[in-house]
């Protein structure tokens, strides 16, 4: 700083972790915003900004919170792609960093706050090692306990890796290539609010142990938030306490408590909505007959919250005090499953999974290199081969709504079941694919995310991937009141609507693949989540036991529909010679051959074609380009040069070797032009590679003996020593291409040409 007065304006505090300080600070950015923090980290930087609106917003029952996170591209010193040269909508990464911010931040809002509140939060600088999506997260927490906002609890983030068997605060980029863990915890100093993760089949006991590590580094981060919050914060809003009208409650419980009692008896969603809804047209009767109908119009808007409270509370009391869901299952009991495979005759695997009344249709389709997904952000670009979409369209709920592009939840879903499938499917040097699998939720009544697991999975192993095993998925529930507590297997819809936990968990039977938990009240304990994790594991045990009576193991072979890939290794220096001046040689190759040719620096070559023969071809076509002559072998040449000692050959694409006259024919040849001319093709053998890489071939080799006959006793008889010998002799003496490197064929020029004068 050298501006005389801004050092003074500025605060900041710092927080001492493992891998190195993160520092807090206010007062120099941003300053009509509610409340502004920089975080720095190394030379990452990042603002969190939070404004609120001065009035609730007209006529909401909820609160609207909206986060906005973006990655500048200047940042990491780069200029965005595309025609405007600017940062066009948000990428999958900034929409899901939105996500971690919103989930562990909502719930420690205070009911009835219903101002508006934006959270935004741009990447300034990125070192591309520090992460700036946990920075977004703790700064945008301390930009909310600085400001005016009522929020008054601190939350801090961190990501925890697990590197050779030890856990690691914020691995870097590097380091989270090489962990078997990739956890996102969030919490404030009392309890965790949310926890994002991946995981190589990690036990229930790792995670465990994850999280109470990184429950230990968030409470110094809340300290540090604390910290700059007594410094500079602002006095906070004071919401006004509004009680519901004791008149009202009453007419509303007399009304249709015994009707909501009902409802939650019923075990069928579409029944159980239309007693609800019935309920609601007995109650807008009662109160419209009472308090007459301009009067009663007000009053039903004011029963809204308190037939949701009392729904909520009945619900709640069931499984608390009488161990008694909704549908009527026992707190562990799964919902009944059915699932076949090969549902879609021409897609290349398919599978139908259902679970009472959520229903997930997963379709793969496998591509080539050229179908991988490019990944361009702060980070280094590199490619996706292993995708997943999820789509879930209106009619899942029986409801009618515009069906626009995919919104972040469909978003946040799809990334979570990816991440459950992609630590069990093959890298691609085991299965050269690109493999897209989609959800289509037909049905949703609960745990649709988890769904498409189980679908994903199934889907998997019809279409041949060959998977280390299947992947199952299970959401939980918790219901909460003060110590009492009870964990909910395989939750509805209307359990985690008035449930305190949405506790996914997703694995094999050797461990937890992936692991998401967002929650409604102030945090849950280590103690609720081992209780959660162990029950969790009880049901998806459960569950891989029904989809292995389905499908046990992956098709042997891919659907009559898909590519095959075949995968040739040549030496690296050749992939020139298939990919030619401009690609015109690759080019022609794929033309000829009918499939896609796909080149790698290290000599891979991937081939793409549903025809067998075809790729056969294109095997045979790039062999012919990039092999070396082999002793003994035969081939079929066209006839280059003509000499009177013999004919050149050219075996294999610019190389040649020479037919001495002498092994042209069985027969005494006396001009080599009796045998061949140029451009004829012939077939001739290998018959040895001198120390200077020079080719003799031989015709005769190659062709039948002729029968055995006594030569007339006057007919001379061919002489070694004769004119014809004499000559090659001498031309391969004067035309000698200098000495060669006798220690190894590859130690020779590449496509040698010994005899090109």
């Amino acid at each position: 700083m050298t501006e005389t007065g801004i050092e003074n304006s500025i605060s900041i505090v710092a927080c001492k972790l493992e891998q190195g300080d993160i520092t807090f600070e206010t007062g120099l950015l941003a300053g009509q915003a509610s409340g502004a923090v920089v975080a720095r980290m190394g030379d990452s930087v990042v603002i969190s900004t939070a404004v609120v609106a001065p009035e609730p917003r007209e006529g909401t029952d909820f609160f609207p919170l909206t986060v906005d996170y973006f990655e500048k591209t200047y940042a990491a010193g780069r200029i965005p792609g595309g025609f405007f040269k600017r940062e066009g909508r948000p990428t999958g990464k900034e929409i899901l960093t939105c996500r971690l911010i919103d989930r562990p931040l909502r719930p420690l809002f205070p009911d009835g706050f219903y101002n508006e509140v934006q959270i935004v939060a741009y990447v300034l600088s990125y070192d591309l090692t520090n992460q700036v999506d946990i920075m977004a997260m703790n700064a945008a927490s301390c930009a909310l306990l600085i400001s005016d906002i009522p929020f008054t609890k601190a939350v801090g983030a961190v990501r925890v890796g697990k590197i050779k068997g030890v856990l690691t605060l914020n691995p870097n980029p590097t380091q989270l290539e090489e962990t078997s863990m990739d956890m996102i915890v969030a919490g404030t100093e009392d309890a965790i609010t949310m926890v994002e993760a991946g995981a190589k089949e990690a036990s229930e006991e790792e995670l465990l142990e994850a999280l109470a590590f990184a429950h230990s580094n968030i409470k110094k981060l809340v300290a540090s938030q604390k910290e700059l919050a007594a410094k500079v914060g602002k006095p906070k809003i004071q919401i006004p306490q509004i009680s519901p009208d004791p008149e009202l409650v009453n007419l509303v419980k007399e009304s249709i408590f015994s009707d909501i009692q009902a409802a939650l008896n019923t075990s069928e969603k579409t029944a159980r909505k239309e007693k609800f809804v019935k309920a609601e047209g007995k109650l807008h009767e009662t109160i419209i007959a009472k308090f007459g109908q301009e009067e009663g119009e007000l009053k039903l808007s004011s029963s809204k919250p308190i037939v949701e409270s009392m729904i909520s509370n009945e619900m709640r009391r069931m499984v608390l005090q009488e161990s008694k869901r909704i549908d009527g299952r026992g707190l562990t009991n799964i919902r009944p499953i059915s699932s076949a495979v090969g549902f879609l005759p021409r897609t290349h695997g398919s599978a139908l999974f259902t679970r009472g009344q959520t229903q997930s249709l997963g379709i793969v389709t496998l591509g080539a290199e050229a179908d991988s997904q490019i990944i361009d952000g702060l980070d280094e670009e590199y490619k996706k081969h292993f995708i997943l979409h999820y789509n879930f369209p209106p009619f899942a709920t029986g409801e009618t709504k515009p069906i626009r592009g995919p919104g972040r939840r469909e978003i946040g879903h799809g990334a979570l079941a990816e991440r459950a499938l992609s630590n069990v499917v093959p890298g691609k040097e085991v299965f050269p694919y690109t493999i897209r699998v989609v959800s289509e939720i037909l049905s949703s009544n609960g745990s649709s995310s988890m769904a498409s697991v189980c679908s994903g999975s199934l889907a998997l192993m019809d279409a041949g991937v060959p998977m280390k095993s299947h992947v199952a998925g299970i959401a939980m529930g918790l219901i909460k009141e003060n110590d009492n507590f009870k964990v909910l297997s395989d939750i509805l819809g209307d359990e985690d609507h008035f449930g305190d936990m949405d506790f996914k968990v997703a694995g094999t039977k050797n461990g937890v693949t992936a692991l998401q938990m967002d929650i409604k009240i102030e945090g849950v304990t280590i103690e609720i989540m081992k209780t959660a994790l162990n029950q969790a594991k009880e049901g998806r045990f459960h569950i891989l036991d029904k989809m292995t009576q389905t499908i046990e193991k992956p098709r042997e072979e891919l659907s009559r529909f898909a590519p095959r890939i075949c995968t040739i290794e040549i030496d690296p220096d050749k992939i020139r010679n298939i990919i030619g001046p401009g690609g015109k040689t690759i080019r022609r190759l794929q033309e000829e051959a009918k499939v896609t040719i796909e080149t790698e620096d290290d000599g891979k070559i991937n081939i793409v074609s549903p025809d067998a023969a075809a790729i056969e071809k294109a095997i045979f076509l790039i062999r012919q380009l990039t092999e070396d002559a082999e002793v003994g072998k035969t081939y079929t040449g066209k006839v280059k040069r003509i000499m009177k000692f013999g004919a050149f050959v050219e075996i294999l694409p610019g190389i040649e070797g020479m037919v001495h006259i002498s092994q042209l024919d069985h027969a005494r040849v006396n001009r080599v032009e009796d045998v061949v001319n140029i451009n004829d093709e012939v077939s001739v053998k290998v018959m040895e590679i001198d120390s200077q890489g020079r080719i003799n071939l031989s015709r005769k080799a190659v062709l039948p003996e002729p029968p055995q006959s006594s030569a007339p006793s006057g007919e001379p008889r061919f002489n070694r020593d004769s004119q014809d010998s004499r000559d090659s002799r001498d031309f391969r003496d004067r035309d000698s291409r200098g000495p060669r490197d006798s220690q190894s064929r590859d130690s020779r020029p590449r496509n040698p040409r010994p005899y090109d004068r």
